[in-house]
Protein backbone atom coordinates (compact mmCIF):
# COMPACT_ATOMS: atom_id res chain seq x y z
CA UNK A 1 0.00 0.00 0.00
CA UNK A 2 1.06 3.45 -0.69
CA UNK A 3 2.37 5.59 1.97
CA UNK A 4 0.33 8.28 0.47
CA UNK A 5 -3.23 8.36 2.08
CA UNK A 6 -6.11 9.83 -0.08
CA UNK A 7 -8.39 12.21 1.39
CA UNK A 8 -11.74 12.36 -0.38
CA UNK A 9 -15.66 13.29 0.82
CA UNK A 10 -18.99 10.94 1.52
CA UNK A 11 -21.50 13.54 -0.19
CA UNK A 12 -25.04 11.94 0.98
CA UNK A 13 -26.11 15.20 0.56
CA UNK A 14 -27.26 16.77 4.07
CA UNK A 15 -29.51 19.54 3.16
CA UNK A 16 -32.49 20.81 5.39
CA UNK A 17 -35.61 20.21 4.43
CA UNK A 18 -37.82 23.30 3.25
CA UNK A 19 -34.86 24.61 1.58
CA UNK A 20 -34.73 25.82 -2.57
CA UNK A 21 -33.18 22.17 -3.62
CA UNK A 22 -32.21 23.76 -6.85
CA UNK A 23 -29.67 26.22 -4.59
CA UNK A 24 -29.20 22.90 -2.28
CA UNK A 25 -27.57 20.88 -5.69
CA UNK A 26 -25.70 23.83 -6.92
CA UNK A 27 -24.11 24.23 -3.88
CA UNK A 28 -23.36 20.59 -4.12
CA UNK A 29 -21.43 21.13 -7.48
CA UNK A 30 -19.94 23.96 -6.41
CA UNK A 31 -18.35 21.96 -3.31
CA UNK A 32 -17.09 19.38 -5.41
CA UNK A 33 -15.04 22.48 -7.91
CA UNK A 34 -13.60 23.68 -5.06
CA UNK A 35 -12.05 20.40 -3.77
CA UNK A 36 -11.01 19.94 -7.30
CA UNK A 37 -8.93 22.92 -6.90
CA UNK A 38 -7.66 22.25 -3.32
CA UNK A 39 -6.46 18.53 -4.74
CA UNK A 40 -8.67 16.15 -2.97
CA UNK A 41 -8.57 12.86 -4.83
CA UNK A 42 -12.12 11.55 -4.02
CA UNK A 43 -15.89 12.23 -4.07
CA UNK A 44 -18.64 10.29 -3.77
CA UNK A 45 -22.35 10.60 -4.33
CA UNK A 46 -25.17 9.48 -2.58
CA UNK A 47 -29.11 8.01 -3.70
CA UNK A 48 -31.56 8.73 -1.86
CA UNK A 49 -35.74 8.99 -2.86
CA UNK A 50 -37.50 9.63 0.55
CA UNK A 51 -37.11 11.52 3.75
CA UNK A 52 -36.75 14.95 2.20
CA UNK A 53 -33.13 15.44 3.40
CA UNK A 54 -30.65 13.44 0.93
CA UNK A 55 -32.14 14.60 -1.88
CA UNK A 56 -29.61 13.56 -4.93
CA UNK A 57 -32.05 11.00 -6.67
CA UNK A 58 -29.24 10.16 -9.47
CA UNK A 59 -25.79 10.37 -8.55
CA UNK A 60 -24.95 9.23 -12.08
CA UNK A 61 -25.99 12.63 -13.56
CA UNK A 62 -24.52 14.48 -10.50
CA UNK A 63 -21.36 13.26 -11.69
CA UNK A 64 -21.83 13.71 -15.46
CA UNK A 65 -22.39 17.76 -14.23
CA UNK A 66 -19.64 17.44 -11.79
CA UNK A 67 -17.23 16.26 -14.11
CA UNK A 68 -17.73 18.80 -16.64
CA UNK A 69 -16.78 21.56 -13.98
CA UNK A 70 -13.59 19.67 -12.55
CA UNK A 71 -10.00 18.31 -14.00
CA UNK A 72 -9.01 15.95 -11.46
CA UNK A 73 -10.99 14.70 -8.57
CA UNK A 74 -12.42 11.30 -8.73
CA UNK A 75 -16.03 10.89 -9.38
CA UNK A 76 -17.83 7.55 -7.51
CA UNK A 77 -21.22 6.41 -6.86
CA UNK A 78 -21.38 6.03 -3.00
CA UNK A 79 -24.00 4.40 -3.51
CA UNK A 80 -26.46 3.21 -6.10
CA UNK A 81 -28.67 1.48 -4.54
CA UNK A 82 -28.34 -1.64 -6.15
CA UNK A 83 -31.88 -3.31 -4.97
CA UNK A 84 -33.57 -0.75 -6.72
CA UNK A 85 -32.51 -1.18 -10.39
CA UNK A 86 -31.41 -3.73 -12.76
CA UNK A 87 -27.76 -4.51 -12.24
CA UNK A 88 -27.10 -4.56 -16.27
CA UNK A 89 -28.55 -0.86 -16.72
CA UNK A 90 -26.43 0.26 -13.83
CA UNK A 91 -23.12 -1.66 -15.79
CA UNK A 92 -23.94 0.36 -18.75
CA UNK A 93 -24.06 3.98 -16.98
CA UNK A 94 -21.33 2.57 -15.30
CA UNK A 95 -19.00 2.12 -17.73
CA UNK A 96 -20.27 5.54 -20.23
CA UNK A 97 -19.30 7.37 -17.16
CA UNK A 98 -16.02 5.87 -17.09
CA UNK A 99 -15.47 7.25 -20.74
CA UNK A 100 -16.83 10.19 -20.14
CA UNK A 101 -14.79 10.95 -17.31
CA UNK A 102 -11.25 9.32 -18.97
CA UNK A 103 -11.22 6.92 -15.83
CA UNK A 104 -12.00 9.22 -13.34
CA UNK A 105 -15.59 7.52 -12.31
CA UNK A 106 -15.69 5.22 -9.14
CA UNK A 107 -18.77 2.12 -9.30
CA UNK A 108 -20.01 2.68 -5.53
CA UNK A 109 -23.12 -0.32 -4.65
CA UNK A 110 -24.69 -0.40 -1.69
CA UNK A 111 -28.57 -2.08 -0.57
CA UNK A 112 -29.89 1.12 0.01
CA UNK A 113 -30.00 3.04 3.38
CA UNK A 114 -33.38 4.34 3.75
CA UNK A 115 -36.20 1.75 4.48
CA UNK A 116 -38.72 4.56 3.14
CA UNK A 117 -36.88 4.28 -0.02
CA UNK A 118 -37.27 0.62 -0.50
CA UNK A 119 -41.18 0.44 0.76
CA UNK A 120 -42.42 2.58 -2.38
CA UNK A 121 -40.51 0.06 -4.10
CA UNK A 122 -42.36 -2.71 -2.98
CA UNK A 123 -39.58 -4.80 -1.30
CA UNK A 124 -39.23 -4.73 2.62
CA UNK A 125 -35.85 -4.02 4.30
CA UNK A 126 -34.63 -7.24 4.44
CA UNK A 127 -34.57 -8.03 1.12
CA UNK A 128 -32.47 -5.12 -0.43
CA UNK A 129 -29.60 -7.17 0.77
CA UNK A 130 -29.48 -10.35 -0.71
CA UNK A 131 -30.41 -8.36 -3.98
CA UNK A 132 -27.25 -6.53 -3.63
CA UNK A 133 -25.86 -9.86 -3.58
CA UNK A 134 -27.02 -11.16 -6.47
CA UNK A 135 -27.19 -7.88 -8.83
CA UNK A 136 -23.57 -7.48 -7.77
CA UNK A 137 -22.35 -10.91 -9.20
CA UNK A 138 -24.22 -9.98 -12.44
CA UNK A 139 -22.40 -6.63 -12.25
CA UNK A 140 -19.37 -8.41 -11.90
CA UNK A 141 -19.45 -10.78 -14.58
CA UNK A 142 -20.65 -8.15 -17.44
CA UNK A 143 -17.52 -6.04 -16.29
CA UNK A 144 -15.13 -8.86 -16.26
CA UNK A 145 -16.04 -11.16 -18.75
CA UNK A 146 -17.92 -11.33 -22.44
CA UNK A 147 -20.54 -14.10 -20.94
CA UNK A 148 -23.50 -13.82 -21.49
CA UNK A 149 -25.26 -13.16 -18.25
CA UNK A 150 -28.92 -14.65 -17.24
CA UNK A 151 -30.59 -13.91 -13.86
CA UNK A 152 -33.95 -13.50 -12.13
CA UNK A 153 -35.48 -11.76 -9.29
CA UNK A 154 -38.20 -9.59 -8.14
CA UNK A 155 -36.42 -6.68 -9.41
CA UNK A 156 -35.20 -7.73 -12.77
CA UNK A 157 -35.09 -10.32 -15.47
CA UNK A 158 -32.22 -10.53 -18.16
CA UNK A 159 -31.28 -13.10 -21.04
CA UNK A 160 -28.45 -13.63 -22.07
CA UNK A 161 -27.34 -10.01 -21.73
CA UNK A 162 -24.18 -8.51 -22.54
CA UNK A 163 -22.00 -5.19 -22.47
CA UNK A 164 -21.42 -3.58 -26.26
CA UNK A 165 -18.94 -1.21 -24.59
CA UNK A 166 -15.78 -2.35 -22.64
CA UNK A 167 -14.96 0.39 -20.06
CA UNK A 168 -12.43 3.00 -20.14
CA UNK A 169 -10.22 2.14 -17.55
CA UNK A 170 -7.74 -0.63 -18.05
CA UNK A 171 -8.33 -3.17 -16.46
CA UNK A 172 -11.45 -1.67 -14.44
CA UNK A 173 -12.85 1.26 -12.66
CA UNK A 174 -13.00 0.84 -8.38
CA UNK A 175 -15.84 -0.84 -7.35
CA UNK A 176 -16.64 -0.57 -3.58
CA UNK A 177 -19.22 -1.46 -1.71
CA UNK A 178 -20.45 -0.37 2.33
CA UNK A 179 -19.98 -1.61 5.15
CA UNK A 180 -21.68 0.05 8.59
CA UNK A 181 -22.47 -2.95 10.93
CA UNK A 182 -23.11 -5.87 9.21
CA UNK A 183 -20.62 -7.86 7.35
CA UNK A 184 -22.50 -8.13 4.20
CA UNK A 185 -20.10 -5.39 2.98
CA UNK A 186 -16.72 -7.16 3.45
CA UNK A 187 -18.53 -10.32 2.72
CA UNK A 188 -18.72 -8.44 -1.09
CA UNK A 189 -15.53 -7.20 -1.11
CA UNK A 190 -13.56 -9.84 0.23
CA UNK A 191 -15.68 -12.33 -2.29
CA UNK A 192 -14.76 -10.13 -5.72
CA UNK A 193 -11.64 -8.17 -4.54
CA UNK A 194 -12.74 -5.16 -4.57
CA UNK A 195 -13.00 -1.77 -1.86
CA UNK A 196 -15.10 -1.10 1.51
CA UNK A 197 -16.39 2.23 2.55
CA UNK A 198 -16.41 1.78 6.22
CA UNK A 199 -18.85 4.34 7.33
CA UNK A 200 -19.57 5.11 10.87
CA UNK A 201 -16.72 2.50 11.95
CA UNK A 202 -14.80 5.47 13.36
CA UNK A 203 -16.32 5.73 16.62
CA UNK A 204 -14.09 4.75 19.74
CA UNK A 205 -17.22 2.04 20.38
CA UNK A 206 -16.96 0.78 16.96
CA UNK A 207 -13.10 0.17 16.60
CA UNK A 208 -13.75 -3.51 17.13
CA UNK A 209 -15.63 -3.04 13.81
CA UNK A 210 -12.89 -1.93 11.78
CA UNK A 211 -10.92 -4.72 12.90
CA UNK A 212 -14.46 -7.15 11.95
CA UNK A 213 -14.23 -5.38 8.20
CA UNK A 214 -11.08 -6.14 7.65
CA UNK A 215 -11.22 -9.68 9.16
CA UNK A 216 -13.96 -10.68 7.23
CA UNK A 217 -12.54 -9.22 4.15
CA UNK A 218 -9.41 -10.91 4.30
CA UNK A 219 -11.20 -14.36 4.95
CA UNK A 220 -13.57 -13.88 2.30
CA UNK A 221 -10.32 -13.08 -0.15
CA UNK A 222 -8.86 -16.36 1.10
CA UNK A 223 -11.49 -18.41 0.33
CA UNK A 224 -12.39 -16.86 -2.93
CA UNK A 225 -8.79 -16.61 -4.10
CA UNK A 226 -8.84 -12.52 -4.22
CA UNK A 227 -6.92 -10.00 -2.83
CA UNK A 228 -8.00 -7.60 0.42
CA UNK A 229 -6.24 -4.53 -0.78
CA UNK A 230 -6.04 -1.74 2.27
CA UNK A 231 -5.44 0.78 -0.24
CA UNK A 232 -9.58 0.04 -1.40
CA UNK A 233 -10.13 0.19 2.06
CA UNK A 234 -11.93 3.91 2.96
CA UNK A 235 -12.55 5.16 6.11
CA UNK A 236 -15.41 7.64 6.21
CA UNK A 237 -15.18 9.88 9.58
CA UNK A 238 -16.34 13.46 10.14
CA UNK A 239 -14.41 16.52 10.31
CA UNK A 240 -14.88 20.46 10.79
CA UNK A 241 -11.84 22.95 11.46
CA UNK A 242 -11.49 25.97 11.73
CA UNK A 243 -8.14 28.13 12.85
CA UNK A 244 -9.03 27.35 16.54
CA UNK A 245 -11.29 24.89 18.08
CA UNK A 246 -13.49 28.00 19.54
CA UNK A 247 -14.13 28.95 15.80
CA UNK A 248 -14.83 25.44 15.30
CA UNK A 249 -17.39 25.31 17.84
CA UNK A 250 -19.25 28.88 16.33
CA UNK A 251 -19.22 27.52 13.00
CA UNK A 252 -20.91 24.57 14.03
CA UNK A 253 -23.60 26.67 15.60
CA UNK A 254 -25.73 26.71 12.04
CA UNK A 255 -26.71 23.58 11.49
CA UNK A 256 -25.19 20.23 13.54
CA UNK A 257 -28.41 20.29 15.92
CA UNK A 258 -29.98 19.97 12.99
CA UNK A 259 -28.11 17.04 11.48
CA UNK A 260 -28.23 14.76 14.46
CA UNK A 261 -32.24 15.33 14.71
CA UNK A 262 -32.24 13.87 11.11
CA UNK A 263 -30.53 10.77 12.27
CA UNK A 264 -32.30 10.65 15.74
CA UNK A 265 -35.68 11.47 14.33
CA UNK A 266 -36.32 10.95 10.81
CA UNK A 267 -33.97 8.40 9.03
CA UNK A 268 -34.68 4.87 10.24
CA UNK A 269 -31.07 4.09 10.04
CA UNK A 270 -30.36 2.59 13.68
CA UNK A 271 -26.52 1.70 12.53
CA UNK A 272 -25.89 5.19 12.42
CA UNK A 273 -26.49 5.85 15.92
CA UNK A 274 -24.96 9.46 17.02
CA UNK A 275 -26.53 9.77 20.34
CA UNK A 276 -29.49 11.90 21.83
CA UNK A 277 -27.85 15.06 21.37
CA UNK A 278 -30.13 18.01 21.31
CA UNK A 279 -27.86 20.94 21.70
CA UNK A 280 -24.91 22.70 19.96
CA UNK A 281 -22.78 21.71 23.07
CA UNK A 282 -23.37 18.00 23.30
CA UNK A 283 -22.94 17.10 19.70
CA UNK A 284 -19.85 18.81 19.84
CA UNK A 285 -18.38 16.94 22.68
CA UNK A 286 -20.10 13.63 20.80
CA UNK A 287 -18.18 14.13 17.72
CA UNK A 288 -14.99 14.36 19.19
CA UNK A 289 -15.55 12.54 22.27
CA UNK A 290 -17.15 9.35 20.91
CA UNK A 291 -14.08 8.73 18.25
CA UNK A 292 -16.68 10.31 15.11
CA UNK A 293 -15.01 12.74 14.04
CA UNK A 294 -13.19 15.83 14.87
CA UNK A 295 -14.31 19.42 15.59
CA UNK A 296 -11.31 21.38 16.24
CA UNK A 297 -8.61 22.72 14.19
CA UNK A 298 -6.06 21.08 11.83
CA UNK A 299 -3.88 19.40 14.99
CA UNK A 300 -7.19 17.92 16.40
CA UNK A 301 -8.26 16.52 12.86
CA UNK A 302 -4.45 14.74 12.38
CA UNK A 303 -4.71 13.08 15.84
CA UNK A 304 -7.93 11.59 14.52
CA UNK A 305 -6.55 9.84 11.39
CA UNK A 306 -3.60 8.92 13.39
CA UNK A 307 -5.87 7.49 15.81
CA UNK A 308 -7.35 5.37 12.87
CA UNK A 309 -4.46 4.57 10.90
CA UNK A 310 -2.86 2.62 14.38
CA UNK A 311 -6.10 1.10 15.39
CA UNK A 312 -7.01 -0.29 11.66
CA UNK A 313 -3.84 -1.11 10.77
CA UNK A 314 -3.71 1.01 7.58
CA UNK A 315 -6.09 2.26 5.32
CA UNK A 316 -5.72 3.96 1.81
CA UNK A 317 -8.68 6.97 1.78
CA UNK A 318 -10.00 9.40 4.69
CA UNK A 319 -13.43 10.33 3.78
CA UNK A 320 -15.06 13.19 5.58
CA UNK A 321 -18.67 12.65 5.22
CA UNK A 322 -20.11 16.04 3.72
CA UNK A 323 -22.73 17.86 6.13
CA UNK A 324 -23.36 21.44 6.27
CA UNK A 325 -23.22 21.68 9.91
CA UNK A 326 -21.30 25.18 9.36
CA UNK A 327 -22.35 27.77 6.62
CA UNK A 328 -20.76 28.06 3.03
CA UNK A 329 -17.89 29.14 3.61
CA UNK A 330 -16.96 27.85 6.79
CA UNK A 331 -17.64 24.69 5.02
CA UNK A 332 -15.25 25.39 2.22
CA UNK A 333 -12.59 26.73 4.68
CA UNK A 334 -12.68 24.25 6.54
CA UNK A 335 -11.96 21.57 3.60
CA UNK A 336 -8.95 24.64 2.62
CA UNK A 337 -7.56 24.07 5.88
CA UNK A 338 -7.74 19.96 5.82
CA UNK A 339 -5.70 20.19 2.63
CA UNK A 340 -3.34 23.04 3.47
CA UNK A 341 -2.44 21.79 7.10
CA UNK A 342 -3.45 17.65 6.84
CA UNK A 343 -2.61 16.13 3.65
CA UNK A 344 1.01 17.35 4.12
CA UNK A 345 1.26 14.63 6.92
CA UNK A 346 -0.12 12.23 5.50
CA UNK A 347 1.24 12.60 2.18
CA UNK A 348 4.93 12.57 2.27
CA UNK A 349 4.54 16.48 1.87
CA UNK A 350 5.61 18.29 5.80
CA UNK A 351 8.81 16.41 6.26
CA UNK A 352 11.17 17.81 4.01
CA UNK A 353 10.00 21.45 4.42
CA UNK A 354 10.08 20.90 8.14
CA UNK A 355 13.59 19.16 7.57
CA UNK A 356 14.78 22.10 5.78
CA UNK A 357 13.92 24.70 7.93
CA UNK A 358 14.99 23.07 11.04
CA UNK A 359 18.82 22.62 8.97
CA UNK A 360 18.33 26.20 8.55
CA UNK A 361 17.69 26.99 11.95
CA UNK A 362 20.47 25.44 13.50
CA UNK A 363 22.95 26.53 11.26
CA UNK A 364 21.74 30.47 11.38
CA UNK A 365 24.38 31.65 13.88
CA UNK A 366 27.18 30.76 11.75
CA UNK A 367 25.92 30.70 8.06
CA UNK A 368 24.52 34.73 9.40
CA UNK A 369 28.30 35.41 10.53
CA UNK A 370 29.35 34.11 7.39
CA UNK A 371 26.95 36.40 5.60
CA UNK A 372 27.67 39.25 7.40
CA UNK A 373 31.87 38.29 6.89
CA UNK A 374 30.85 38.03 3.06
CA UNK A 375 29.40 42.07 2.94
CA UNK A 376 32.56 43.26 5.29
CA UNK A 377 35.14 41.29 2.66
CA UNK A 378 33.03 43.15 -0.44
CA UNK A 379 32.45 46.43 1.17
CA UNK A 380 36.91 46.26 2.15
CA UNK A 381 37.63 45.51 -1.38
CA UNK A 382 35.40 47.97 -2.63
CA UNK A 383 36.99 50.89 -0.52
CA UNK A 384 40.59 49.45 -1.56
CA UNK A 385 39.75 49.55 -5.25
CA UNK A 386 38.55 53.08 -4.89
CA UNK A 387 41.97 53.87 -2.69
CA UNK A 388 43.83 52.23 -5.59
CA UNK A 389 41.96 54.60 -7.88
CA UNK A 390 42.70 57.81 -6.52
CA UNK A 391 46.12 57.05 -5.56
CA UNK A 392 46.53 56.84 -9.48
Amino acid sequence: MSDRLRFGIFMAPFHQAGENPTLAIERDLELVQHLDKLGWDEAWIGEHHSAGTEIIASPEIFIAAAAERTKHIRLGTGVVSLAYHNPYMVAERAVQLDHMTRGRFMLGLGPGSLPTDAIMLGLDPTETRPLLEEGLEVIMQLLTTDDPVTSQTKMWNLTDARLHLRPYSDPLFDLAVPAVASPTGPRLAGKHGIGLLSIGATMEAGFDVLALHWDVMEERAATFGTVADRAKWRLVGMMHIAETREQAYRDVEHGIVQWFDYFQHTAAFPQMDVGDSGAVQEAIDFVNNSGLGSIGTADDAVAQIERLQKQSGGFGCYMTLAHEWANPDATKRSYELIAQRVFPQFQGQAYSTLDAKARAREGRAHLAERNMQAVTDMTEKHAAELAAKNDS
